[in-house]
């Protein structure tokens, strides 16, 4: 009798032990089969894009200016400008700001200050880009009666805000301790320790999320269309309206040129490109820089 009991616990154990090898690579196959369908998904949209946009890359494409509607050819030099500035003026607006939030945030981590400033950042970051540029618009374009690069640098840098201040947070927090307590046992200022011995230290982690900040501004379009607007003529003066290639696409996707649409490939791919090269530089400082503590 008591064998027979035995022999029923170790059968049902044994069984319960394969169910549950079954379930674990049942999801292992599921998960690379994920895996594959999203990469090639990815290669696909790339393939697409590329074939469809890459004919209409050359000289005159960088170049050039737009021609009026229904002419042959023209570039989108303006636009490549105008995102170049907007970007720019975003980033010096946004990392000095970013950076110091973020080093806030990981030194004093346990305050209702940072509790708030945490929960904004997390909430500014899922916010929709539009209600973003809705918001610049009210404050920005209505205020200086008119629509302006500066205007589309603001919005640009809000967006860009959470995602470097995160990323700053999150790498000193890794930061041992016991480097700061060795600055500060020497004698080095509290000020100076943060900026000679912490910041260095996380250098990568800042750079890596400066980089996947701009990859992710670089291809908004919505929050550009109520504070840039675009410009068909060549412009680097941020006080007056200015083109971007997300605005670009979009326009000349919606309108009803052939030439047109050419070209809203070719700026889509040139755009693709972009943040491909930005998400795998930061990739390649997040490996190659990353301080071993």
């Amino acid at each position: 009798m008591i064998s027979n009991q035995n022999f029923d616990v170790d059968y049902f154990k044994e069984k319960k032990i394969n169910f549950r090898i079954f379930k674990d690579k049942l999801f292992k196959y599921a998960t690379i089969a994920g895996a594959i369908f999203i990469s090639l998904l990815l290669a696909y949209i790339l393939f697409y894009i590329a074939k469809q946009g890459i004919s209409s890359i050359n000289w005159s494409f960088l170049t050039g200016l737009p021609k009026p509607p229904g002419e042959i050819g023209g570039g989108v030099a303006n636009a490549i400008v105008g995102t170049l500035i907007m970007i720019l003026l975003a980033s010096i607006i946004a990392i000095p700001v970013s950076i110091a939030i973020g080093v806030y945030l990981s030194e004093d981590r346990q305050t209702k200050l940072s509790y708030w400033v945490r929960t904004g950042l997390e909430i500014l970051q899922g916010m929709p880009s539009i209600s973003i540029g809705i918001v610049v618009y009210i404050w920005v374009v209505l205020q200086m009666g008119s629509f302006s690069g500066f205007s589309g640098g603001i919005a640009l840098a809000i967006m860009m805000l959470p995602v470097i201040a995160k990323s700053t947070e999150e790498t000193l927090k890794m930061v041992p301790y016991s480097l700061k307590e060795a600055s500060m046992a020497l004698g080095v200022p509290y000020y100076k320790t943060i900026l000679k011995v912490v910041l260095p230290s996380g250098l990568s982690g800042i750079l890596t999320g400066i980089l996947l900040a701009v990859a992710r501004i670089a291809g908004e379009t919505a929050p550009l269309l109520f504070t840039s607007f675009g410009n068909p003529f060549m412009s680097t003066d941020v006080m007056k309206p200015m083109n971007s290639l997300p605005l670009v696409i979009f326009n000349y996707a919606s309108s009803p040129y052939k030439e047109w649409h050419n070209l809203a490939w070719g700026a889509s791919f040139l755009l693709v490109l972009m943040i491909l090269i930005l998400n795998i530089t930061a990739k390649i400082i997040s490996r190659k820089w990353k301080i071993k503590f």
